[in-house]
C-alpha cells in the first residue's frame, strides 16, 4: 500500500479540485488518489469531514471510495454540514465527483498480491535408480535431515489392547451371572438342606461321636489327608447336637438368601465338618456338594432372589445417602469374631495359619480371619467411604465372584469330560449293556417292577447307554453353541432325572441338576422367576394397608 500523508485542514479544497480534475482528465494522478484513499478512511478524509468510524462511535472504520465530498457523504454528512444520506461505498460511482464512470475499490491484500514478484513452479525430476553395484540412497529421515516418517500403527496390536480393556471393565466392572449363581445357592442349600433332614433319625450312626465310624478313626484319618472339621474338637453329644443344628439353620438361611455373605460361610463350615465326620457315607453328590460349598463363599450368590436383595430394595435411599446402620450384621460379625478367636487360643485342630488349607500354605486359620477381616472391611468402606475405596473393593469382590463362576464352570466341564472318557474305556459301556447290571440290584431299584421291564428291552438298554456316552463327552465342546448346549443340557437334566427315579439317587441328581443350572439361559430364569412370582401372588396375596 501506498503511504500517504494527510494535509492540513486548510489545503483541503485545492486537493479536493486537484483530485476532481485528475479524475475528469483520467489522468494517473486520480488513478493514485484512488489507491490512496484506504489509508484516509482510517481517520480523516481530505476535506477534514470525520469518518463513518468518528461520527458514529461505533468503531468500525467506513469503507470510501471517493476524495472530498465523497468522503464527506461517506461518513453521513456533507461538506456543508447538512446531513445527507448515507450511500453505499460498492453502489456509489464517479458521477458524484465529477465522473461517469465506475469507480471499484481494490483491497490491499489483492492489490500487494498483483503487484508481488511472481511464484516460480517447482520442478519434479524423476527418481533414478542407482547404478548397479552401489547401495540405495537412504529414505529422508532424521539421520538424513529430511522429515520423519511416519510408520503406520499396527492394528492388530491396537484392536488386542482395546479388547483386553474392554474385557477389564467388564469383569471388573460387572458381576456376570446373577440369576444363575442364585439358581447354584438355591439348589445346593436345598440338596444339603433336604439330606440333612432326611437323614435326621440316623444322624448319629452317621456322624456322631458313638457310631460305627468312632471319634478316634476320623481324627486318625483327618491327620492323614488333612481334612477340616469341626466334629473332631471333642466326642461330646451336645456339640455334636449343636454342629448338626447349625448346619440345618445355615442350610434354610442360605436357601432364602438371608445374610448370604456370613451364612455361606457357615454353610461351607457345615458341610465339610459333617462330610470329612465320615467321608464313607455319600453316594457321589457329596463330592459335588463338597466342591461347590468351597466355590459359593467366592460368589455373590445373593443378588437377586433372596432376602438380601429385598432388603437392599427396601434400603435404597436418594443417592449420595449412606447406608443404614446394620446392626445384625454386627452382632453376627462380633460373634464369630470371638469364637474364631477363642478356638485358635485353645489351640484346637485344623486352624493354623499357614498349614494344610484351602490353598497352598494357605491354612483354615488363615482363610477364617481373611473372610472375617474382608466383611468387615466392606461395611466399612460401605458407611465410612463411599467413594475410591468402596469402588476399588466393589471391583475386587466382583472380580472374585466372576473367576469363582469360570471355575465352577470349568469344574462341572471336568466332570461331565472324566465321566464320559472313562466309561468308553469300560467293555460294559462299549458293548452298550452297563445300564443292564446297576437295574438288577437291590440297593438301586426302588421300583424293581419298573427296572425288569426297562431292563427286558435290550435296545432301551442299548440307547441308554451310548446315549449317555456321548452326551457326556460332547457336552464341554458345545458351550459355544448356544442351540447344541441347550439341547444336550435338556438331555442331561432328563438323565439325572431318571436317575433320581429309577436307581433311587435323588441327592445325587439334585446336586447334578443344580450344577448345570449354571449353563441355562438368562432369559428362560427370568422368565421361570417371574412365573413363580405370579403364582405366589395368587396363593398369598399381599396385604395392603388402607389408609384412613
Amino acid at each position: 500500500m501506498t503511504a500517504h500523508r494527510t494535509p492540513p485542514q486548510g489545503a483541503s479544497q485545492g486537493t479536493s479540485e486537484e483530485g476532481r480534475g485528475a479524475a475528469d482528465t483520467g489522468s494517473p494522478t486520480a488513478q493514485a488518489r484512488t489507491e490512496t484513499e484506504p489509508a484516509a478512511a482510517s481517520g480523516r478524509t481530505d476535506s477534514g469531514a470525520p469518518t463513518a468510524a468518528d461520527e458514529t462511535g461505533t468503531g468500525s472504520p467506513a469503507t470510501t471510495t471517493g476524495t472530498g465530498a465523497g468522503a464527506a457523504l461517506t461518513a453521513g454528512r456533507t461538506d456543508s454540514g447538512t446531513p445527507a444520506a448515507a450511500v453505499p461505498a460498492q453502489s456509489r460511482t464517479d458521477k458524484d465527483m465529477g465522473t461517469g464512470l465506475p469507480t471499484t475499490t481494490v483491497p490491499a491484500q489483492s492489490r500487494t498480491e498483483r503487484t508481488g514478484p511472481p511464484t516460480q513452479a517447482r520442478t519434479t525430476w524423476p527418481a533414478v535408480p542407482p547404478p548397479p553395484g552401489l547401495p540405495a540412497e537412504p529414505p529422508p529421515g532424521p539421520a538424513t535431515g529430511g522429515p520423519a516418517t511416519q510408520t503406520r500403527p499396527r492394528t492388530d496390536e491396537t484392536r488386542i489392547e482395546r479388547a483386553f480393556g474392554n474385557a477389564f471393565r467388564r469383569v471388573t466392572g460387572t458381576a456376570f451371572a446373577p440369576y444363575q449363581s442364585a439358581v447354584l445357592r438355591i439348589g445346593f442349600a436345598a440338596t444339603w438342606l433336604f439330606f440333612l433332614l432326611r437323614e435326621w433319625p440316623y444322624r448319629h450312626e452317621l456322624y456322631g461321636p458313638h457310631g460305627p465310624w468312632s471319634g478316634d478313626m476320623a481324627r486318625r484319618l483327618l491327620d492323614g489327608n488333612e481334612a477340616f472339621s469341626v466334629l473332631t474338637w471333642t466326642d461330646n453329644r451336645g456339640w455334636f447336637e449343636l454342629v448338626y443344628g447349625l448346619a440345618v439353620v445355615a442350610g434354610a438361611l442360605l436357601l432364602v438368601g438371608w445374610r448370604t455373605r456370613t451364612m455361606s460361610v457357615l454353610f461351607m463350615v457345615g458341610v465339610l465338618s459333617l462330610q470329612n465326620r465320615s467321608i464313607f457315607i455319600g453316594d457321589g453328590g457329596d463330592n459335588v456338594l463338597h466342591l461347590m460349598a468351597i466355590y459359593l463363599v467366592l460368589t455373590r450368590c445373593g443378588q437377586v432372589w433372596s432376602l438380601d436383595a429385598r432388603r437392599a430394595a427396601k434400603r435404597a435411599g436418594p443417592p449420595g445417602g449412606g447406608p443404614e446402620r446394620d446392626v445384625t450384621g454386627l452382632v453376627l460379625w462380633a460373634v464369630l469374631g470371638l469364637f474364631l478367636a477363642v478356638a485358635q487360643v485353645l489351640g484346637l485342630s485344623g486352624l493354623s495359619w499357614f498349614g494344610p488349607g484351602p490353598f497352598p500354605n494357605v491354612g483354615w486359620g488363615l482363610m477364617f480371619w481373611v473372610l472375617w477381616l474382608s466383611h468387615g472391611v466392606w461395611w466399612a468402606a460401605r458407611r465410612y467411604a463411599p467413594g475410591e475405596p468402596r469402588t476399588v473393593l466393589d471391583m475386587i469382590g466382583k472380580l472374585i465372584h466372576n473367576g469363582a463362576l469360570l471355575v465352577i464352570v470349568v469344574e462341572v466341564c471336568l466332570i461331565y469330560a472324566t465321566a464320559g472318557w472313562y466309561k468308553i474305556q469300560g467293555s460294559r459301556w462299549q458293548d452298550g449293556t452297563a445300564v443292564y447290571y446297576p437295574m438288577h440290584l437291590d440297593y438301586f431299584s426302588p421300583w424293581p417292577e419298573l427296572s425288569r421291564v426297562l431292563a427286558d428291552n435290550g435296545l432301551m438298554i442299548m440307547l441308554i447307554t451310548y446315549g449317555t456316552v456321548i452326551v457326556q463327552v460332547a457336552f464341554p465342546f458345545t458351550l459355544f453353541n448356544r442351540r447344541l448346549k441347550n439341547v444336550l443340557l435338556v438331555a442331561m437334566i432328563c438323565e439325572h432325572l431318571s436317575i433320581a427315579f429309577l436307581l433311587g439317587l435323588p441327592f445325587f441328581s439334585l446336586a447334578m441338576i443344580t450344577a448345570d443350572a449354571v449353563f441355562l439361559p438368562t432369559v428362560f430364569l427370568v422368565w421361570l422367576g417371574a412365573r413363580i412370582t405370579s403364582v405366589r401372588d395368587r396363593v398369598l396375596p399381599r396385604r395392603t394397608a388402607v389408609r384412613e
